[in-house]
């Protein structure tokens, strides 16, 4: 039996205006990926399989610095440590050789029976008087090589041998001094130190800043020793895939600033908005609000300068992922003027308020600009009706106070007026009454 026809045509079917309707971007869950900078600036990488762990030995000095301080300071007191009982070893050897310690050793035997110009004579002979043991010879050592100098024990002349070590432990010791100290300042006087002062909002913003959907973060410096130089670079770290197919997991994209567009540097006196346009070169220039919340980019922001009061360049570092990205947002102003002074807020530093911005990517508001016009229009015609609502509060507000001013007035004034005693007599029609005071 043959199937009915349908009366509907297939085109005005549920199938067929189904496949006709527009459909929704699906976007898909955005994967919590690895942010490649911490908040604070340090790198999210590990290094492992180096084969050739020699090359850091060829630097000691830079491995020295990078190391923490408790490995540190425990290679810093083994080496002078090894060093003294090396000289000390090399002392008491020099003892041993010329006789030293057999002529003590008898020395003390027959100390009654000799007078006390015969021990000075004696101790002439010796290489290194009072050197008796090795401990005697350990603390010759330190008193050598530290400059100590307590006067109990001294070198001779009558051994060379004795004056070509204390020579090679004068200066071996300068080395050890000249490496060590300076492995302790340099780690002192790092450039991560000053980079602590340097801070950055905890969020960053997208809005609408001259008729350009701009990227928006905001740095500044809490010392009043300036930074000489300063530069803010922009990065952004995302993972790719090449037309070829080759996956690249680190694909760092430069971003170009305002500021760097106008001038070289900064002058980072007071807190700075660092404004990034999102234009056909920028890598956010398909990304709407909904598409930034799926994405898995990350902003990395670096600045970097002289300080000003040791001359060591400093570099700051921060990221932002897309959760820390907020659409439609600006930051409030921190700089008054106070008494003649600019007074900076650091406790608003990072706020942000909430202004009417496109949802839509910067693609589509050059491809349509009526959606900006129409957005700036709702913006303002908002404004107005907040300061409408805003000026018809306080009329109110002034009013019920003026109207509960006046009302204990009377009621204060209520108690020496005469009362009025009202008479009502009828009339012929009894209907209407005529009131007599």
């Amino acid at each position: 039996m043959l199937a009915r026809k349908s009366i509907i045509p297939e085109e005005f079917g549920v199938p067929g205006l189904a496949s006709r309707m527009p459909r929704k971007p699906v976007f898909r869950d955005r994967v919590n990926k690895a942010r490649f900078i911490a908040k604070n600036g340090s790198c999210n990488l590990a290094h492992k399989n180096i084969r050739e762990q020699g090359r850091f030995l060829q630097d000691v000095f830079t491995t020295l610095v990078d190391l923490k301080w408790r490995f540190t300071l425990v290679i810093f007191t083994t080496t002078f440590v090894s060093s003294w009982l090396l000289f000390a070893m090399s002392w008491w050897l020099v003892a041993f050789a010329h006789g030293d310690l057999g002529q003590e050793r008898d020395r003390e035997l027959d100390l009654g029976r000799h007078n006390r110009t015969q021990c000075v004579t004696g101790d002439k002979t010796q290489c290194v008087t009072g050197d008796k043991s090795f401990t005697s010879a350990f603390l010759f050592s330190i008193e050598v090589q530290v400059t100590i100098g307590f006067g109990g024990r001294m070198i001779t002349e009558h051994c060379p041998t004795a004056i070509t070590v204390l020579i090679m432990q004068n200066i071996i010791g300068l080395i050890i001094n000249a490496v060590m100290l300076g492995c302790i300042f340099m780690k002192t006087a790092q450039s991560n130190r000053r980079a602590e002062t340097l801070i950055f909002s905890r969020h960053a913003v997208i809005a609408v800043r001259n008729n350009c959907l701009c990227f928006m973060i905001r740095i500044g410096d809490l010392r009043k020793s300036m930074i000489i130089g300063a530069t803010v670079r922009l990065q952004v770290v995302r993972k790719t895939t090449t037309p070829e197919g080759e996956v690249i997991p680190i694909h760092q994209i430069d971003v170009q600033t305002e500021t760097a567009l106008a001038s070289n540097s900064l002058f980072l006196l007071a807190p700075l908005i660092i404004c990034h346009i999102i234009d056909k070169n920028s890598p956010l220039y398909d990304l709407s609000a909904m598409e930034l919340q799926c994405s898995d980019l990350e902003v990395i922001v670096i600045l970097e300068g002289v300080v000003e009061t040791t001359g060591i360049t400093t570099q700051a570092r921060t990221s932002y992922v897309s959760d820390e990205i907020q659409w439609g947002h600006r930051f409030v102003p921190i700089v008054t003027e106070e008494e003649g002074v600019y007074s900076v807020d650091y406790s608003k530093f990072g706020n942000t308020v909430k202004v009417t911005t496109p949802r839509c990517s910067a693609r589509e508001l050059d491809e349509k600009p009526s959606i900006l016009i129409q957005t700036l229009q709702k913006s303002e015609l908002s404004h107005q009706n907040s300061l409408r609502k805003r000026n018809s509060m306080r009329r109110n507000n002034s009013m019920r106070k003026n109207a509960g001013g006046s009302g204990g007035l009377r009621r204060n004034n209520s108690g020496l007026l005469t009362p009025k005693v009202q008479f009502f007599t009828p009339t012929e029609g009894g209907q209407n009454l005529n009131a007599v005071t």
